[in-house]
């Protein structure tokens, strides 16, 4: 696929945008917004964000037809500043990567493969990306005929076109739980990237004041692909929104500010009548919109960041097992050491660690991925005991150790961080205590504390 012009690697930096006015659209000012701004306290959901926090470790995959050019999923399209094309003439640009739909057809795809190797992992759940903000779906929806299953697309003909579906099954097969990731700007959908006005920063690129109807228009459309994703394929368990800077007005705040665009308008799609819809079958349900806050962001999502410490909510973080989210060539990958490390220090201080890979154009995660996530389900296997079903123990992290407890505080474990290669201790001491190494293996070990 690199016989593309076009196909660059794209250099991300933070986003810094200018303040503006905001100019919220009107039908939303006049929602009651006081029950979407309070925490969860359904209990149905609060016991299945307690059982989702004894997992503790995740798989994600960013895949799409972005994979094809080994280049950073969709940010391509996107005409902020800080996105880097190597002078590609942007009109160009983009009509080549809106037709690569055209051309993906991923015949080493395997979703038992990658099942098997999550499992393996010791990992507990997935989040597949449905949909990215370039408006690709890969999954079989009937509101466009931009996805995987559409005649368009060469990929259609394999019985596994239907990507979703297809790892849908093959996960359960573990039984891991199902989460999906889903983007809520589509870039490719012409009610929110207006064909007929230049699209100058990742927002809706028309007055939502002015054209209603056409925002209503992308409302439904949200709607619907949402339904698709939570009636068709069983009772999933997570579903993982991103594109914060759709939001309503009630969570717009100093920080978020800047991610409104240059109209600054507030985008608001209906989270509460996205929400029941989306539980009318699957009443546990955990919705996760991400940085909006509220109770329609049951856990929140830390991007390649670990807090210092414990924090008072449920919390995950995500992280890109090399330097970028999608595949890339010759991606910087992190050690198996430092992994496990990473895992460690994310549970001590009560997260999951959601631990993503990006998968090449033909379908297949790559070769050092799949070596690290052996070598991890390894260390899990023997130690997988201070990790599962834990709660954090103070002091949390101190020097070389993690500290966990069972969730009843029957069981506590230390577990001393070993440096990569380093020859495992036959003793370690904690806390002014000696304790005899019973079981060493690489990485880390693990000891009960008295």
């Amino acid at each position: 696929m690199r016989k593309h012009l076009f196909a660059f690697a794209l250099m991300l930096t933070p986003l810094l945008l200018p303040a503006q006015d905001m100019k919220p659209f009107a039908a939303a000012s006049v929602r009651d917004y006081a029950d979407e701004q309070r925490d969860e306290t359904d209990p149905v959901i609060l016991k299945r964000l307690d059982e989702w926090q004894d997992l503790k470790f995740g798989f994600m995959a960013h895949w799409g037809i972005y994979s094809q050019w080994a280049t950073v999923e969709s940010w391509g399209l996107c005409s902020e500043p800080w996105i880097d094309r190597k002078d590609a003439p942007y009109d160009e640009y983009k009509r080549q990567y809106t037709a690569l739909n055209t051309t993906f057809n991923p015949k080493g795809f395997n979703p038992g493969k990658w099942a098997k190797a999550a499992a393996m992992a010791g990992m507990k759940y997935m989040v597949f990306t449905t949909k990215h903000h370039d408006g690709f779906c890969m999954y079989g929806t009937e509101e466009t005929s931009y996805s995987s299953v559409h005649s368009s697309c060469p990929f259609f003909k394999n019985k596994n076109c239907d990507i979703t579906r297809a790892l849908t099954d093959a996960f359960r097969q573990y039984n891991m739980w199902i989460g999906y990731y889903f983007s809520k700007p589509d870039w490719h959908c012409p009610d929110y990237w207006a064909p007929e006005w230049a699209t100058p920063d990742r927002n809706v690129n028309y007055s939502i004041a002015d054209k209603p109807d056409r925002w209503r228009r992308y409302c439904d459309f949200t709607y619907n692909q949402i339904r698709e994703l939570t009636h068709n394929y069983g009772d999933i368990d997570i579903l993982w929104l991103d594109g914060g800077w759709i939001r309503p007005a009630w969570s717009v705040n100093d920080e978020t500010r800047p991610w409104l665009g240059c109209s600054g308008q507030i985008q608001d799609i209906n989270m509460p009548r996205i929400a029941k819809m989306a539980r009318e079958n699957n009443p546990d349900l955990l919705i996760v919109d991400r940085s909006v806050g509220g109770k329609y962001e049951n856990y929140r999502t830390p991007e390649k960041q670990v807090p210092d410490t414990v924090l008072p909510y449920p919390w995950e973080t995500c992280m890109t097992m090399g330097d970028s989210w999608s595949y890339v060539h010759n991606d910087n990958y992190k050690s198996t050491n430092e992994l496990i490390h990473l895992l460690c220090d994310i549970v001590a201080k009560g997260g999951n660690l959601l631990l993503n890979v990006g998968p090449d154009a033909n379908g297949e995660i790559p070769a050092p991925c799949l070596k690290r996530m052996e070598e991890i389900g390894v260390w899990l296997k023997d130690n997988g005991y201070a990790i599962y079903g834990t709660r954090p123990l103070k002091p949390y992290a101190k020097d070389r150790v993690r500290y966990t407890q069972s969730k009843d505080g029957q069981h506590r474990y230390a577990i001393y961080l070993l440096d990569d290669g380093e020859v495992p201790p036959t003793r370690i001491e904690v806390d002014g205590l000696v304790y005899r190494i019973k079981k060493k293996t690489k990485h880390a070990v693990v000891v009960e504390l008295m």
